[in-house]
């Protein structure tokens, strides 16, 4: 056994020449680290001098539904003109029906002219809904008797005061329906013509006034809606 190990292949020893060389190149490495890391963190200081924040603005909550003053009239849209179609009953009869005197049955209302769906009463390019047999709106000529005003009452609106100072006379055609009750639909009302826009309203506010009450038109003795045309005139001076 041997006391001590026997190294295989001895080193050589470093020569000074050696030992310099890479003294040297250690050096320039770590010069040349220390310069690569200062370039770059002056790099990095400059992107983040050159970064700005932006704030988002969130976004904005949905506008809320306008309100209408109680005060204002609103007109509702007409029901469209058309016709109505006649189905087949799925079940035949085998009794008579009850007879309803009431009821009335409008040719017109089935000829097939206008949109589908609609009634020979109604407004072209109306889109409103049309009206059931209990709520049924007659023309005037259609009826016996034609709503009239009411004796002693008025249906004039306010005259405007910058056209009376003006001295310019007024005429305002309004399209409203007469219930049964003698007073008009507010739903109903529409401007068939005017003078001037400014004479609309003031007409509207005295047809709907409580003031202005009619006589309700009569079918078969019947108080029923009638579609009306009313001329209200604005004259200066009364």
């Amino acid at each position: 056994m041997f006391e001590n190990l026997i190294e295989s292949k001895r080193k050589r020893q470093n020569t000074l020449t050696q030992s310099v060389v890479s003294a040297v190149v250690h050096v320039a490495l770590a010069i040349g680290a220390i310069k690569a890391t200062q370039g770059a963190a002056e790099v990095v200081r400059e992107i983040v001098q050159d970064t700005s924040m932006v704030f988002l603005k969130p976004p904005e909550a949905p506008p809320e539904p306008e309100k209408i003053p109680e005060n204002v009239v609103i007109s509702a849209n007409p029901p469209p003109q058309g016709f109505q179609v006649i189905l087949p009953p799925e079940n035949i009869p085998t009794e008579i029906p009850p007879v309803n005197l009431t009821e009335r049955f409008d040719p017109r209302d089935f000829t097939g002219k206008g949109v589908e769906g609609g009634i020979a009463a109604g407004v072209a390019g109306g889109t409103g809904p049309v009206p059931t047999i209990e709520g049924e709106v007659f023309l005037a000529a259609e009826v016996d008797e034609t709503p009239q005003v009411n004796a002693g009452h008025t249906c004039q609106g306010k005259y405007p005061p910058v056209m009376q100072s003006a001295g310019i006379p007024g005429r305002v055609v309004l399209q409203f329906v007469v219930n049964v009750d003698g007073h008009a639909d507010p739903g109903n009302i529409k401007v068939i013509s005017s003078t001037h826009k400014a004479f609309e309203e003031p007409a509207k506010t005295g047809i709907l006034s409580p003031g202005c009450t009619f006589k309700p038109g009569k079918s078969r003795g019947q108080p029923v809606r009638v579609l009306v045309q009313q001329a209200v005139s604005f004259k200066v001076g009364g």
